[in-house]
């Protein structure tokens, strides 16, 4: 059956796409500046679609949840452990990709390893991380982190895999909060990048003791 025509009073599909992709970045950028302007606790959902000039319903269609407004922004790295090992080169470890890759975002000062010079993405992750009810859904990424990996390490869903990839997660958690910890406090970033490359070295090390005897 062919499609049905569209009628010139009809918008473009890629338009409606866009539109709705520009509706919930607004939202949510309205949204986080609300919160590091007065705290996540202290701003409303009603003022946050008031000033994005939406209704309520309208924002709970793009986002489930208050705290989905900030963690979003976490979500195109879902998956990208597993990614990395699944695309990793012959010859190449899981850990040792892993290593590799997380060397590499450090020094990119990508946020997501805690390691930036961005003043507002330190603030947005000060936000995150005292922010309890946040902290607590970060754990929901994290688990799906956490399973994916786990299947790249071993479709087959073995124990070990899932072993070596909560180990990981748990190690990766660490040393982002261990890097802007230091940087919220003032720290050099040279200084910083420095001690981070040294922690990143020691958490693989202490991973590889365990993995390796199960073949990771």
């Amino acid at each position: 059956m062919s499609p049905r025509p569209m009628s010139p009073s009809e918008p473009d599909p890629g338009l409606r796409t866009l539109k709705k992709q520009r509706t919930r970045q607004t939202i949510a950028d309205v949204a986080i500046a609300l919160f590091l302007d007065r705290g996540f606790d202290q701003v409303s959902v009603a003022e946050i679609a008031a000033a994005a000039e939406v209704s309520k319903p309208t924002l709970f269609r793009y986002f489930a949840s208050k705290e989905e407004l900030v963690l979003h922004r976490f979500a195109d790295h879902l998956g990208e452990a597993g990614r990395v090992v699944r695309g990793r080169a012959p010859g190449l470890t899981p850990l040792d990709a892993l290593e590799r890759h997380h060397l590499e975002r450090l020094e990119a000062r990508d946020p997501n390893t805690g390691l930036t010079d961005d003043p507002e993405a330190l603030a947005f992750l000060r936000l995150v991380y005292e922010t309890p009810s946040l902290s607590a859904h970060l754990m929901d990424y994290v688990d799906a982190d956490t399973r994916a990996l786990a299947e790249a390490l071993d479709p087959d869903g073995g124990v070990g895999a899932r072993l070596v990839a909560a180990q990981y997660m748990a190690a990766r958690q660490v040393l982002a909060h261990s890097a802007w910890t230091r940087l919220a406090a003032g720290q050099d970033t040279n200084d910083a990048i420095r001690q981070a490359t040294a922690e990143t070295a020691m958490a693989f090390a202490l991973l590889r003791d365990g993995a390796a005897a199960h073949g990771f």
